[in-house]
């Protein structure tokens, strides 16, 4: 969820995707840089603005390349600001002076930054041209709002992306200056100019953003902003004595003019949306590319059991023993409370798992006791989540649609936990139901870690704690080995910056600068356990989501997705029409894609839910490994890598990358090619 960042390896365990994702942005509070709030995440996917991020400036080539500059080679290379928030954050968003004063700011320091440093990492360039454009909007500069509009598509590499932005934008300041002040004519003029806009754009190529979009607009509310702020945000004022990073609080622009500019057209721009749906979707067929590519192995097939590890949020097992799929420890005996066989780890008949603190559980699944509503209530919101993205008019989208509409800003952390203790509770099993999907000689291998799921972080991030989380990830894989697992499948993810991001919110540190040395500490100790440990098990081939973020995943310094290990591969998104999603992190290792858009699999009890994110395309990833080596066990995780490049298709203008086709891979290896 996702693409969230939920923090869990000393704060790096953070899933890549939730159940409740929008457009790939989970809705979890978390800092700007990060997955953002559910707010941001709100504005941001209505095409109103630019995304924000560090507090960095897009610069000119020409200006970029003045050697004076300082380089940025990884995001801990940006500066850090910090502001002075006065009470409460959902409080000073409202107030005028104050605010007007904090934007000004905000404005002075990135001003300052494009002066000093030479930024090259085009998602940090597109979310400084964002808040550039969110100030300018705020201040009544619209003009200047729309000039940066084509800088920020010349730094999108995503077409459908590129298209949408800066439409809305252009279509309110068009109306706005048409309509003389008469509400109703604005809101009218407004409908008419997006509609012109967006209908003269290529329906094929916009179609998810528009469906997504107009998902965000139909659930968007001012108690839903507010209750984000109340519950993310105040606490996070109020443990660091009002002094808040940068990171923290500088999308609190964009919610202001989401408030003040944005609220009163959603109906709107939900309206417009819905009727290019209905137009368009008769009339344009997208070729599904993925669906006939897949595979499924049978009993004529001369294979071989294949042990598939699915290192998640915990799994419902039972599913799997019901198809014959579920690995089992002949050793252990059940439920006796006892290490049967003596390898330090009680009952793990199906597998092991890890709290949120590092600590040993036999529990494989999540459990929901701290949910604050009931669970059907809670599974039919998250999927009412996913009918709206995919602009499904099901019972429980029209269902969440008037739910939200009543939720007030104090109920909003209690609805999003709940939510996101949900995605804790069914994104493992869903991942595992992926990663197993027609191979009836893959046998399931659960290897839990806990997920935090509140607004602010349980657990403080501590080099105690770093070093307890990274002897969990190591045990973990050394019971991999010990287990004969050949394919590891890893759908969560962290960053350095998530470290650092989560102190602050624990009010940790005497200066920012402190802050980020302890949290490069804590990371440093995460990322060279696990990188060494990955290394030690060569014949394990490990599967890693790359992110939800839209970003650079070596820039961002992201774990697992940005390690270079020999046994590793990280997996981008695409849709099942071959196109890279728009959350999809990318890098220099981000070579195989599959299918990350709204995958069917099990959730727990054995009912079946469409989620997005990589977190779903890495299994798929991790299901074809699987068939290879079902199908000849001598491969090594480097010659079952290849297999699947060579059988591949290449990612329609992305050289070098490559789209899994398991049905031509799997077909190679029948015929003994």
């Amino acid at each position: 969820m996702e693409g969230g960042w939920d923090a869990g390896l000393a704060g790096l365990h953070t899933r890549f995707v939730d159940t409740i994702s929008l457009k790939g942005i989970c809705l979890k509070i978390a800092p700007a840089g990060r997955c953002g709030s559910l707010a941001l995440a709100l504005v941001v996917v209505a095409g109103l603005c630019a995304p924000v991020g560090s507090v960095a400036l897009a610069q000119d080539g020409a200006a970029a390349a003045q050697a004076e500059k300082k380089p940025v080679k990884s995001v801990m290379d940006l500066p850090r600001h910090t502001y002075t928030i006065e009470g409460k954050a959902s409080e000073f968003l409202l107030t005028d002076a104050p605010f007007k004063a904090f934007v000004s700011e905000v404005k002075k320091n990135t001003e300052q930054t494009l002066a000093e440093y030479d930024i090259t990492d085009k998602t940090t360039m597109k979310g400084m041209l964002g808040l550039l454009q969110a100030i300018a909007i705020f201040e009544g500069r619209t003009d200047d709002a729309l000039a940066i509009t084509p800088k920020l598509r010349e730094l999108e590499d995503k077409e459908g992306v590129k298209l949408m932005t800066g439409e809305a934008l252009a279509a309110r300041i068009e109306a706005k200056a048409a309509s003389s002040g008469d509400d109703a004519a604005y809101i009218e003029a407004f409908k008419q100019n997006l509609s012109k806009r967006i209908g003269a754009l290529p329906w094929e190529k916009v179609r998810e953003e528009v469906k997504q979009t107009r998902s965000t607009a139909l659930i968007v509310s001012r108690d839903l902003v507010l209750g984000q702020i109340q519950a993310g945000l105040d606490p996070v004022v109020a443990q660091n004595n009002g002094e808040v990073s940068g990171d923290m609080v500088t999308g609190l622009i964009r919610m202001r003019v989401m408030l003040d500019h944005q609220l009163p057209l959603m109906p709107a721009m939900a309206e417009v949306y819905g009727d290019l749906i209905d137009k368009n979707e008769k009339k344009v067929t997208v070729e599904d590319k993925w669906t006939p590519n897949l595979v499924t192995l049978n009993s004529g097939d001369k294979a071989s059991p294949v042990v598939v590890a699915v290192w998640d949020s915990g799994v419902d097992t039972g599913i799997f023993e019901s198809k014959q799929q579920l690995w089992t420890n002949a050793k252990e005996v059940a439920g006796n409370g006892k290490d049967d066989d003596g390898n330090g780890f009680v009952d793990d008949v199906h597998g092991i798992a890890f709290d949120l603190r590092g600590n040993y559980t036999p529990e494989l699944l999540h459990s929901v006791k701290e949910m604050k509503n009931d669970k059907s209530l809670v599974v039919k919101h998250t999927k009412g989540l996913m009918d709206l993205q995919a602009a499904i008019d099901s019972p429980e989208a029209n269902a969440l649609r008037q739910y939200m509409s009543t939720l007030k800003a104090d109920q909003v952390e209690g609805f999003l936990e709940d939510l996101g203790l949900y995605g804790n509770y069914s994104h493992g099993t869903h991942v595992a139901g992926i990663a197993a999907e027609g191979n009836p000689f893959a046998r399931v291998l659960t290897a839990r870690i806990t997920f935090d799921y509140k607004s602010i972080p349980q657990v403080t991030p501590s080099i105690e704690q770093a070093k307890k989380d990274a002897k969990a990830a190591e045990d973990t894989i050394a019971y991999f080995k010990k287990a004969g697992v050949r394919v590891v499948n890893m759908s969560w993810g962290g960053s350095v910056k998530d470290i650092e991001g989560a102190l602050e919110m624990k009010g940790v540190g005497e200066s920012p600068e402190a802050r980020a040395t302890l949290a490069r500490e804590i990371f440093n100790i995460g990322k060279t356990s696990l990188e060494t440990a990955m290394k030690n098990a060569p014949e394990i081939l490990f599967v890693a989501a790359a992110g939800n973020s839209d970003n650079d995943n070596e820039f961002s310094e992201m774990i697992p997705s940005g390690l270079n290990v020999p046994n590793m591969v990280t997996v981008g998104a695409i849709d099942s029409s071959g196109k890279p999603t728009d959350f999809t992190t990318f890098g220099k290792n981000v070579v195989l894609y599959a299918n990350g858009f709204e995958v069917d699999s099990y959730v727990p009890g054995g009912e079946r839910m469409k989620f997005s994110g990589t977190s779903m395309a890495s299994p798929n990833v991790a299901n074809l490994a699987g068939k290879i080596v079902a199908l000849n066990p001598k491969l090594s995780p480097t010659e079952i890598v290849e297999a699947m490049k060579r059988t591949g298709d290449p990612l329609e203008g992305h050289e070098g990358r490559i789209i899994i086709n398991p049905k031509r891979a799997v077909g190679v290896l029948r015929s003994g090619q």
